[in-house]
């Protein structure tokens, strides 16, 4: 049973905290990513984070469907079955769910997680994302409060934003680099301090703070990432209401980062990065390569018939889930999870 009961998502993240290490939360929308993911863990020994937007489920329904909600339960579920095969623990999440579709995307998922309960069975999900960051602060933390409550209930995590992170993600929350002032790149401590305030005592939740961090690749120099924020909105936090208080920090826009700046935000309190953009080209890189290769065998050129075992999908999509679990596997290595799965010890 390696999708990971509440219990052991809590010690997971808890595991990650005290040993420096995080774990990839990885964007997945077909099941051939899912597997290419569940391959990199289980190669690495890494629990790991498997995470749908509001994009991959409209992807995942269907054209003619384009239920967000719909096809994110079918890959949730798909991922329950595929992950049986695995042994390490996996987590279900979902990312980036803007203000705007609380309503029609996260609510309708936590119900499904509430119904399985009353059915005496686990959880769909173990955490979501409330991406409220292009609110006001005081307006994000009170939906993030009721959203919450909510989650306690079900013994499910919420992950909430304070801060902007450039570039894009499913066309949540972010903003050109140019077009963001540093006051919304850097989260203060005081930032820090009054999420602290507003959701304590009302159930587990992790924290993306922003450092400059942005989605998608930049060209050197654009990018000025400052994981000391973090740690200065730690030192904070702790100093006012002692270790316990630390939050579990969330790095969003990991891809392209050094592994030197990776690595240094383990020490501070982050649990999870997300990895999206990367892993999308490494999927995608093989197949290109496959199709540049075998021209003449996936076209029917000038008439000719083409190979069949050229075209047929499976040629490339083996490649495509090989080329993306290498990718994943070092992101367990740069992130430390690799070989620290507790699988099996609680």
């Amino acid at each position: 049973m390696p999708i990971a009961t509440p219990a052991q998502y809590a010690a997971m993240l808890d595991s990650a905290q005290k040993g420096d290490y995080t774990y990839p939360g990885v964007n997945c929308t077909t099941l051939v990513s899912i597997n290419a993911a569940l391959k990199a863990f289980s190669d690495r020994k890494s629990d790991g984070i498997i995470q749908f937007s509001t994009g991959a489920g409209d992807f995942a329904s269907g054209l003619n469907v384009k239920d967000k909600v719909h096809g994110t339960i079918v890959l949730a579920e798909a991922t329950h079955r595929l992950a049986e095969k695995h042994n390490v623990l996996i987590a279900l999440h979902t990312d980036h769910c803007p203000p705007k579709n609380v309503d029609d995307f996260l609510k309708p998922l936590i119900a499904e997680t509430a119904k399985r309960r009353k059915e005496g069975r686990g959880n769909l999900f173990q955490s979501h994302m409330l991406d409220a960051s292009n609110l006001p602060l005081d307006e994000n933390m009170k939906l993030s409060k009721d959203l919450l409550k909510l989650c306690a209930e079900n013994e499910i995590i919420l992950e909430v934003e304070a801060g902007v992170v450039g570039g894009e993600e499913e066309g949540a929350a972010g903003a050109e680099m140019e077009h963001v002032p540093d006051s919304k790149l850097y989260t203060t401590p005081e930032d820090m301090l009054a999420v602290y305030d507003a959701l304590h005592g009302l159930g587990r939740y992790m924290f993306a703070a922003t450092f400059g961090n942005v989605h998608g690749h930049y060209k050197p120099g654009s990018v000025k990432l400052r994981p000391d924020i973090l740690k200065k909105g730690q030192e904070a936090l702790i100093g006012r209401h002692g270790q316990q208080a630390k939050f579990d920090l969330v790095f969003h826009g990991g891809s392209g980062t050094p592994p030197e700046q990776l690595q240094e935000t383990l020490a501070y309190g982050v649990v999870k990065m997300n990895i999206d953009t990367d892993t999308q080209y490494a999927f995608t890189r093989p197949i290109v390569e496959h199709m540049f290769k075998n021209y003449d065998g996936v076209l029917m050129v000038d008439g000719d018939v083409g190979s069949k075992k050229a075209y047929d999908p499976r040629s490339y999509l083996k490649k495509a889930e090989e080329g993306m679990a290498a990718r994943m596997a070092r992101a367990c290595d740069d992130l430390r999870s690799s070989g620290k799965s507790i699988f099996g010890k609680v």
